[in-house]
């Protein structure tokens, strides 16, 4: 049985879209607050390895996968936006710059050890302009996505390049999922 620890129907459609079925989507309560000084890596392996452990503690028998996208500037770590200011606040600071999109995926295995990836993928966005920032943040699409910005989304048009996985920036990376499954035992003919 193969449990996704998560809310985001952005990482469900990603796994449908692989061929990955699981029995049941959990959201994972966890304070998802950084602790000072934390670094944007550290923080998001944090998060995905103790959003799988909350869910594993309920489902025992079952693997169970979890995953953390953070957008980052350097050491920054930028938040997932809860409001239209918050989201104009995001692409300000990404308006002309590149940045790093980090995905942790954690995979807990029945009377096993954690098993995780991270993802790296560069993004740059070209200069935005106050109305675009503006337009962007009152459609309310970045609204709960990591860095104020969802790039399957009308935020594709801000992209000038992207190194890396594109499921990653999505918010979770399919090459390194599957192949973490495969790896741990899990084989996607076992989805359903």
């Amino acid at each position: 049985m193969l449990v996704l620890a998560s809310a985001s129907a952005r990482r469900e459609a990603l796994l449908r879209q692989a061929g990955i079925g699981f029995s049941q989507k959990v959201a994972p309560e966890v304070d998802e607050t950084p602790k000072k000084g934390e670094v944007p890596r550290a923080y998001a392996l944090r998060m995905a390895i103790a959003k799988a452990q909350a869910v594993a503690a309920e489902h025992r028998n079952a693997y169970v996968l979890a995953a953390d996208t953070v957008v980052s500037l350097g050491r920054r770590i930028l938040p997932k936006a809860t409001t239209a200011g918050e989201v104009q606040q995001c692409l300000r600071l990404l308006s002309g710059r590149r940045h790093q999109v980090l995905t942790a995926v954690a995979l807990l295995i029945p009377g096993a050890k954690v098993r995780t990836r991270i993802v790296a993928t560069r993004v740059a966005f070209k200069v935005l302009s106050a109305d675009e920032i503006s337009n962007y943040a009152d459609g309310g699409e970045g609204i709960g996505k990591a860095g104020g910005y969802a790039i399957q989304g009308r935020a594709d048009a801000f992209v000038r390049y992207i190194n890396g996985s594109y499921s990653n920036v999505v918010g979770l990376p399919l090459y390194e999922t599957v192949a973490l499954l495969n790896g741990s035992g899990w084989r996607i003919a076992n989805s359903g």
